[in-house]
């Protein structure tokens, strides 16, 4: 197979990729040649790093300068048969060791069970035959189908697609699913916006594709993350420099002491044995044995209330770190936010509505915005509805808690028409669907058609995206949920408004047609619909991260926002948990920093504009590494 190394992927054609990795778009690998690859590159799996065997890890607990020094007095005290002295020495090394040992060993089995996870399947075509097989099995060249609910196996190169959404929150803090094609793009593309690409860890949300496997195991974007950190080297925390500092001084302070009572008792004619023993007894009193117990319980004791509050810490002196803190370095999607679409603002009617409550829970209200009384509010009714009918995803609740089977935006309608008193379910007997005009990327749009009751007209719904909805449309609603005349400049504006808050904004409109209607198609949705509506949403902040936030900067410590997401988004949220010095007046976008800027410029630049961004968007993992540890002197990274 050709060298992949030296070219760009995602920039290459069909043919031109198919032809590299020396495969076929019809019949995929014969199963020698998968045999053949699977022996040349590997399973397809995360090589992991190798761990300290247990003995290793006990020893090291004793790899601290002072207790090199209450080792060595433990010794000295043995020999001169001093046992007393010497069990209570070595008692408190040994206890030492072993608290820190078994914490250790908790927070190594920790992180091994939450990397403990099942082996996924993946659908492949081999001979001309589709089957699936364990992910592991997959090599560069496999012809991979995916559909929707799949897990990405490893990194492909889309080939063929129709309709695909892809899920990349994991990898590139893209809270929406990203749209995919399967064009060739430009060669100096960033990660995030490799349209035509998908990346092992990814999850389809939505329609089908095909492509070839490009990646696999350690040369996968996640295997290089993981080598990332594997290289990442041990730095020494502030507690464990000040121990090995006070040890140092410590010891030689002793040695001194001693050195100095032996001689001034020779000087004054004392045996030198006598002397000696004095000067031990002298060196043995002035070791604190209780200190490293002391300094290794209370770790043990910070370590397990971060545990309890869902932090885990490997290396106790870590825990210290935390006091030490000057500037935290955190990812946005999952972290600082829910990682779960919620509508916030609704224009219906040309009236203006804000919603609480976060998440998929059904859980918050809708209010007007100027506090008006809605009385009827016919407008955001339809619109709500329209939410409920044109959907193919489901919320479901789990645990205590509420999660989205399909779309995440789709999901994020649900939730906020249950905010007004729809119940999916009940709703979506009322209405039966009869028809559907399926979401395509070429329209950009999806239709459903529903009976509304016998002898009544059957109606049509459409959401998508609003220049799509606005161009089929003659009329809108009124804030009576009358017909007037469609105003496009007027919602335009409306659009403009939401998006510069960050918000993915989806149109709505219906229309009724004959009683006897049972299906639909395009042309019976292109023109004569009825505008009824704008849902604006995205990836809240969570609370308690506009909290923590807040604190942080009371206590003098910088929070900065490393992300994959769109520098807009990323701006968006960072006014609105604060990270921004006055988000007031709303974030300006000369106050992000992006991946792609980062590689024009000077590594001096580079540190002078580290200590003045607050925000980095369009990062790749190689972006955090470097931002992350030029934000030090003491900087923690939230992953």
């Amino acid at each position: 197979m050709k060298n992949r190394a030296a070219v760009e992927i995602h920039s290459l054609s069909a043919d031109e990729v198919t032809s590299l990795l020396e495969s076929d778009l019809k019949r995929g690998l014969s199963p020698e040649d998968a045999a053949r690859r699977l022996r040349q590159f590997g399973p397809n799996t995360l090589t992991a790093k190798p761990g300290k065997p247990s003995w290793l890890r006990f020893l090291l607990q004793f790899h601290q300068p002072l207790i090199y020094i209450l080792i060595a007095a433990g010794v000295v005290t043995a020999v001169l048969q001093e046992w007393v002295d010497s069990g209570v020495i070595f008692g408190v090394v040994l206890v030492n060791g072993i608290i820190g040992f078994i914490q250790e060993s908790k927070a190594e089995g920790a992180l091994l069970a939450l990397a403990d996870t099942m082996v996924a399947e993946a659908t492949v075509v081999r001979q001309g035959r589709e089957k699936r097989i364990p992910s592991t099995g997959l090599v560069p060249g496999d012809l991979v189908l995916l559909r929707a609910g799949d897990k990405v196996p490893a990194d492909i190169r889309l080939l063929q697609v129709r309709d695909l959404q892809v899920d990349e929150s994991a990898l590139t803090g893209e809270s929406v699913p990203v749209e995919k094609i399967s064009d060739p793009i430009a060669r100096d593309t960033v990660l995030a916006e490799r349209k035509n690409m998908t990346y092992a860890s990814s999850m389809v949300t939505y329609g089908r594709g095909t492509g070839l496997v490009v990646a696999t195991g350690d040369q996968t974007e996640v295997g290089r993350i993981s080598r990332l950190i594997s290289s990442a080297r041990d730095l020494s925390t502030p507690l464990t420099r000040k121990i090995t500092q006070f040890s140092t001084v410590l010891l030689y302070v002793i040695l001194l002491l001693a050195a100095v009572t032996v001689a001034v008792g020779i000087l004054r004619g004392q045996a030198p044995f006598d002397m000696f023993m004095a000067a031990v007894a002298l060196a043995v009193g002035a070791i604190p044995e209780g200190l490293p117990a002391a300094v290794t319980i209370t770790l043990a004791i910070g370590v397990s209330r971060m545990a309890k509050r869902r932090a885990i810490i490997r290396k106790l002196p870590a825990v210290e770190t935390l006091g030490s803190t000057t500037v935290i370095c955190s990812d946005k999607t999952g972290t600082l936010t829910e990682n779960q679409m919620t509508v916030q603002a609704i224009v219906a009617g040309g009236v203006h509505y804000e919603l609480s409550g976060t998440g998929y829970a059904p859980l918050g209200r809708i209010v007007r915005r100027d506090g008006g009384d809605d009385g009827e509010a016919t407008a955001l009714h339809e619109c709500l509805l329209a939410g409920v009918l044109c959907n193919d995803s489901l919320l479901l609740e789990k645990d205590g808690n509420w999660l989205v089977q399909g779309d995440p935006t789709e999901g994020a309608l649900l939730a906020a028409a249950a905010k007004g008193g729809f119940d999916e379910q009940e709703t979506k007997k009322r209405y039966p669907r009869l028809d559907a005009v399926p979401f395509e990327s070429l329209h950009q749009y999806m239709a459903t058609l529903h009976d509304t009751g016998i002898g009544r007209p059957r109606i049509v719904y459409i959401k998508g995206a609003v220049e799509q909805v606005l161009a089929k449309c003659s009329a809108m609603l009124d804030d009576k949920g009358d017909s007037v005349p469609l105003d496009s400049e007027a919602i335009q504006q409306e659009v403009t408004n939401m998006a510069a808050r960050g918000l993915r904004v989806l149109g709505f409109a219906r229309k009724e047609l004959d009683p006897e209607t049972t299906e639909i198609q395009h042309r019976d949705i292109a023109d004569a619909m009825v505008f009824i509506g704008l849902q604006g949403m995205i990836d809240p902040p969570r609370p308690e991260a506009v909290a923590a936030i807040r604190k942080c900067r009371a206590a003098g410590v910088k929070v900065k926002m490393i992300t994959g997401d769109h520098p807009e988004t990323a701006a968006a949220i960072a006014g609105q948990i604060g990270i921004f010095a006055d988000s007031r007046d709303g974030p300006e976008r000369e106050a992000v920093f992006t991946g792609r800027e980062l590689e024009t410029i000077t590594d001096e630049q580079l540190i002078e504009v580290v200590e003045k961004t607050a925000v980095f968007a369009r990062a790749t993992p190689e972006h955090r590494f470097v931002w992350s540890g030029l934000c030090r002197p003491e900087a923690m990274w939230l992953p």
